[in-house]
């Protein structure tokens, strides 16, 4: 419709540059800005449909000139006119505190005028209408229309319901010329004010037409003001079974939560259907109500209807509540404390009664916003002022007593607290158990620990009896080493009843084992592990316990631990907007990508991975993470992670440039986030790493003066020393990359002096140590290496083999076969020793047997590579063909014949090396001799072609071409 619009005022703008006095032509271009203005209110652009109608007007005005007599033309200005009336909406100068009551005051006024000099325009052409053409029995229901909407925006309260208004008058004309017209009687109904007479009017219209959507649904709202409310929802059945696409039925029946004939969540989609089919301003205050009862105030959807109905009913208080309401709990504190003002402003000058009730809540909720916001005085005052007024209650009380602790002011903090405990026995027992749980937490931000505790021994057991309050007083013994709240503890949790309930209290369990069985710088991990996977069996739905668990392997720092923490989140497109628990399904999805990442490559066509327990999930998180930024673009944490996870594909993959250049785009983009420029700890950490990303993704192509700059950036940042650590360990490399190997001495040595809690910090220190010669203090990096460690029992293991790991690597580049075999025996003495270890053991070992001739080593070396090839979960290259090697060397040529051949299987086809084709070769020939050997893979070919398919893939090496020759 809107596109068909915008191509006839196309087509009559054509029209009228041919003839500008075209009658015909201006009549159509303002029905067609009429038209486009009316889908550009229900769509909520109110300002643009308000500037088109302002267009038609000019356009019909026109018409009028030309052919005045016409009272097509009369109705259409009056058209124009009612729409402009209705659709105008309220334009704030200014949103912001510094907004005046008499300001406010001022521009309602002024949108009150506009609208109602429109309608009164709109009253006056259908009259001049009617006046050319008397016999039009629907401009008499024009004239109706606009004039109720003339008096709706001055009401008279003092006026008789019973007395005919000219509203009435005009639709009784219309009446008296088609008295069979059924749509006259429902205009009626409408309009009228006595509700016999509406009742009247509607039913008659009914029997003219019983399958009138419109007459039932307002006969059903009639029936609701009447409380009649199973009459009302047979009426709004009716309507809704005719006409399904009529708001009002749907609006009507989302009234039956209040009776509790229907769930909150029910109603809300209810009138949310309303809201969608005709967004209304009623229908819009109405489904922000429902939003606060079902706990959907984030919804978008709420938040879009809302700003809508602020514009359409500015002096209504309850919309601009209800968009302070909504803007708190989207976070926007000033936004709400505006509104809040605005709703006060409007109820002062509001021209009906009003509950001394609704100033009361509307005093609390700014109270509250202003205390969130930071301002503790504002929030003070505020509550001073609904003191003197006798107006303040629990909720006020608590925000009073929480800002003047904000405030520093203890004492009267403490007063507040003991005049809320006063009136607890006076309160529901919803109200009652909120003002428990605060009182208890504000002793002990107050008091501190033990006096908190002293105090919640002291009241009655029967304060305890609720849900709520057993989360706040399992939390602060979770604290106590002593155990003093265990029995108030055990005594409340027999009044958790949901679900939701019990798996929140598992929740804090774990966290609370975490503290407890844990050391002064170390929490015990284990423990929160162990009860949470106990949990999980009871509960396997939850998502609270499923997200912590694999929260707490993460940061458990157990090898195998990395790869099942991204089994236990469930990835929930619905859930991304639920900030439940420390952190979401797909943040530790993606986290726990990236930590696989790090230990172990997941595409053999880039590197071969031996970790035993490969999960495959880097390329799922990297889908997961661009849907994510593709539901909410704002999402800080989603970039950041994603940024992760693209640096650890450059790495396996060798940095390659179109990833690169990717990973540049994405990390200045995240850069630019004001999310960035806060001080919290968290947000300089991500920065801090985003920084180093930048700074390595340069440092692999080679810029190294960006690279230098990116981590001075990043070393500027404030963070502890154990993360400062790493910048300056980069800026090391770098500055060997460079040359300059006496910055690299000093950046070495500030390593030294900030330390690291991290072992794989020390370990690069290590290797940056032993390749540049930097070392000053015998043993420095071990001692360190070993001082980290303490408390890191669940750990040690894995980091003391991969440090012998690296150390005998080391001695390899050094060619201390001996010392690195020393180091390398240790870690395959281990249970958990991964294939690569045993790899590089039996290398070594190789090696050393082939400088010494000793058999026992070259005995060992066959151990270690057999356990390299059992203990891969996937066949990994070279391992073969070095059994093949030892096992010959032996004397054990079937062996040899059985290794090669596996070698051959080990590689993926499009990876096999020169070499290999080579030694098939060598195997060919063997077994020339050989009758029985068709089903063998080195007798697919002649040792000639597996000689040229070696040269093939390395024409370079002069042995093959020899080798060729011989055989030619």
């Amino acid at each position: 419709m809107l596109g068909s619009f915008r191509k006839g005022i196309e087509q009559f703008q054509q029209a009228l540059k041919i003839s500008p006095q075209n009658m015909s032509a201006l009549y159509g271009l303002a029905s067609g800005l009429l038209g486009l203005s009316k889908e550009c209110i229900n769509s909520g652009s109110f300002r643009w449909g308000a500037s088109l109608l302002e267009d038609a007007c000019k356009v019909s005005e026109a018409s009028i000139k030309s052919a005045c007599n016409s009272s097509c033309t009369w109705k259409l200005q009056g058209d124009i006119q009612l729409a402009y009336a209705q659709g105008y909406p309220w334009m704030e100068e200014s949103q912001s505190l510094e907004y005046k009551a008499e300001t406010f005051e001022k521009s309602i006024y002024s949108w009150k005028n506009t609208c109602h000099l429109a309608a009164i325009y709109a009253r006056n052409s259908y009259q001049r209408a009617l006046h050319l053409a008397p016999w039009q029995a629907n401009i008499y229901i024009d004239i109706a229309i606009s004039s109720d909407l003339v008096t709706s925006f001055y009401k008279d309260y003092t006026h008789d319901k019973c007395t005919w208004q000219l509203s009435q008058k005009m639709t009784l004309g219309a009446l008296v010329i088609e008295s069979d017209n059924f749509e006259f009687w429902v205009a009626l109904g409408c309009l009228s004010k006595c509700n016999a007479l509406k009742q009247h009017a509607l039913i008659r219209g009914l029997q003219l037409d019983v399958s009138i959507a419109n007459a039932w649904a307002y006969l059903g709202k009639l029936y609701r003001e009447e409380n009649e409310k199973k009459l009302a929802r047979q009426a709004f059945d009716y309507a809704r079974g005719i006409d399904p696409s009529l708001a009002l039925p749907w609006a009507g029946m989302s009234a039956d939560t209040h009776t509790g004939e229907s769930t909150p969540d029910d109603a809300f989609e209810s009138c949310l259907h309303a809201v969608k089919i005709l967004p209304l301003a009623e229908f819009q205050i109405g489904l922000a109500k429902l939003a606060l009862l079902s706990g959907n105030l984030l919804s978008s959807q709420v938040f879009g209807a809302i700003q809508q109905a602020v514009q359409r009913a500015p002096h209504y208080h309850e919309s601009h509540n209800l968009n302070g309401l909504v803007c708190e709990a989207r976070f926007h504190f000033q936004a709400a404390i505006a509104s809040y003002r605005l709703a006060r402003y409007a109820i002062n000058i509001s021209v009906g009664t009003f509950l001394k009730s609704h100033l009361k809540d509307i005093s609390t909720n700014l109270a509250r916003s202003l205390s969130k916001a930071g301002n503790a005085k504002g929030a003070v005052q505020e509550c001073e002022d609904l003191e003197k007024e006798g107006m303040l209650d629990a909720e006020g009380l608590q925000i009073y007593a929480f800002s003047l602790w904000k405030l520093g002011e203890h004492e009267a903090a403490l007063s507040m607290t003991r005049t809320l405990a006063a009136s607890i026995p006076t309160m529901d027992k919803t109200s009652a158990a909120v003002s428990v749980s605060f009182i208890c937490r504000l002793l002990y931000y107050i008091s501190g620990q033990d006096l908190a505790i002293v105090s919640i021994l002291k009241m009655p057991k029967e304060l305890f009896q609720s849900s709520k309050i057993s989360f706040i007083v399992s939390a602060i013994n979770a604290l106590d080493q002593n155990n003093s709240l265990e029995s108030i503890v055990s005594s409340s949790r027999y009044f958790l009843a949901s679900h939701e309930e019990i798996s929140g209290m598992h929740y804090l369990i774990a966290l609370s084992k975490l503290i407890k069985h844990g050391t002064e710088h170390h929490l015990e991990f284990q423990s929160g592990v162990s009860h949470l996977r106990k949990a999980l069996h009871m509960y396997p739905n939850s998502n609270l316990i499923r997200n912590l668990l694999g929260y707490l392997l993460l940061a458990s720092e157990v090898w195998e631990n990395t790869h099942v923490s991204s089994r236990c989140s469930i990835i929930d497109a619905s859930d991304s907007g639920n900030k439940e628990g420390l952190k979401l399904a797909w943040e530790i999805f993606s986290a726990g990508a990236v930590a696989c990442h790090a230990m172990g490559n997941s595409e053999p066509r880039f590197s071969f991975p031996t970790c035993g327990c490969q999960c495959p999930s880097g390329s799922g998180a990297m889908k997961e993470l661009q849907k994510c930024l593709r539901r909410e673009p704002w999402n800080s944490n989603g970039r950041y992670l994603l940024v992760l996870n693209l640096l650890q594909k450059a790495r396996e993959e060798r940095f390659p440039v179109n990833v690169c250049i990717m990973l540049e785009r994405l990390i200045i983009v995240a850069l630019s986030d004001e999310f960035y420029s806060r001080k919290e700890a968290s947000c300089q950490y991500q920065k801090f790493q985003l920084y180093l990303c930048a700074a390595e993704i340069l440092l692999q192509r080679g810029n190294i003066i960006g690279c230098i700059n990116h981590t001075k950036d990043a070393s500027a940042l404030l963070l502890p020393d154990s993360y400062q650590f790493f910048g300056h360990l980069l800026l090391c490399r770098a500055y060997a990359a460079e040359g300059n190997f006496k910055n690299c001495k000093e950046e070495y040595e500030r390593c030294l002096e900030l330390k690291t809690d991290f072992h794989v910090g020390w370990i690069c220190l290590k290797v940056m140590e032993s390749q540049y010669e930097l070392q000053t203090i015998s043993n420095v990096v071990e001692l360190a290496f070993t001082e980290g460690s303490k408390g890191r029992n669940n750990s040690w293991n894995m980091w003391m083999t991969v440090y012998s790991l690296v150390m005998g690597m080391i001695c390899i580049w050094n060619q201390d076969f001996l010392s690195a075999e020393e180091f390398l025996e240790q870690p395959c003495s281990l249970a958990s020793a991964e294939s690569c270890i045993f790899l590089c053991h039996g290398v070594t070992n190789m090696e050393i047997a082939r400088r010494c001739h000793d058999s026992q080593s070259l005995s060992s070396a066959i151990r270690s590579l057999s356990k390299a090839h059992v203990t891969s979960s996937v066949p990994i290259p070279i391992v073969s063909a070095l059994l093949a090697q030892a096992k010959g060397s032996l004397g054990s040529r079937k062996k040899w014949e059985r290794n090669l051949r596996l070698e051959w299987f080990s590689w993926p086809p499009e990876m096999r090396p020169a070499e290999l084709f080579f030694q098939m070769h060598c195997l060919a020939r063997q077994i020339e001799s050989e009758s029985d050997n068709s089903s063998r893979v080195e007798c697919c070919q002649s040792p000639q072609k597996w000689v040229i398919r070696a040269i093939h893939t390395n024409p370079s090496s002069l042995r093959y071409w020899k080798v060729l020759q011989k055989l030619m």
